[in-house]
């Protein structure tokens, strides 16, 4: 299992970033990720990063406040972005290197993504954060994590979240719901599972990729899935 997992691709919620209140940024949040994320990496793992940004700005959330969808979505990008250097800055600040991406070109802040430059700084022992969406407006940073997922041939998309897994339904709402170990992607699609959105299943589902959800908050988590150990939900293709 530790080799299926050589090469990952870690989806983080912006609200995992912003601590207890999921708003802003909280430093103790991001020391903790970055401590956690430079552990596999010194363990010989290769992680790409992408970061949501709902603890700043959330696309939809402008279309009540007057902005159209596609001034929302652009304003969320800059959102995830701000997030990416953050979390860049404190990997950095473990004594590992951590280059931010960005969809649409943006230096001299971060650094215009493309595929080669990312997989380069992962097989040097860096960190890729991969910023900015796809780029385009009407798509999610769950849809952008599963494309960059595949093309960056990683062997799973992890996704922190703060429940440990893939529920018939929401543990925090309802105390009978059961945790899967392990579904498809056509399950996961008929069952109205809510985990990731349906762009983002078929293009795992399309590479195949596998998408692991997990707990992210729980301390060793991240090193005991790359481990091997069973860890979460696996979502896979049939």
């Amino acid at each position: 299992m530790a080799d299926m997992y050589k090469r990952v691709l870690l989806k983080l919620s912006g609200e995992s970033l912003g601590g207890p209140a999921g708003k802003g940024l909280d430093p103790e949040s991001l020391n903790t990720y970055a401590s956690e994320i430079v552990e596999a990496v010194r363990a010989g793992h290769q992680v790409a990063i992408v970061n949501g940004g709902g603890n700043i700005f959330r696309g939809l959330q402008g279309v009540g406040k007057g902005f159209d969808r596609v001034t929302g979505d652009r304003m969320g990008m800059l959102a995830t972005i701000i997030n990416s250097l953050a979390l860049a800055g404190a990997i950095k600040s473990l004594g590992v290197n951590a280059e931010v991406f960005t969809a649409t070109p943006m230096e001299p802040f971060a650094r215009y993504y493309t595929r080669d430059n990312a997989v380069k700084v992962l097989e040097e022992g860096g960190v890729a954060l991969i910023a900015g969406g796809t780029g385009n407006p009407f798509f999610t940073t769950d849809s952008g994590a599963a494309l960059r997922a595949l093309e960056l041939g990683a062997d799973a998309l992890l996704k922190g979240t703060r429940v440990d897994g893939v529920y018939t339904a929401d543990p925090e709402k309802d105390p009978t719901a059961v945790r899967y170990e392990e579904l498809t992607f056509t399950k996961a699609l008929s069952d109205h599972l809510k985990v990731m959105d349906q762009t983002a299943y078929a293009l795992c589902e399309q590479g195949p990729v596998p998408i692991v959800v997990f707990d992210v908050t729980r301390r060793g988590n991240l090193a005991r899935l790359l481990q091997g150990e069973p860890i979460g939900t696996i979502v896979k293709a049939e």
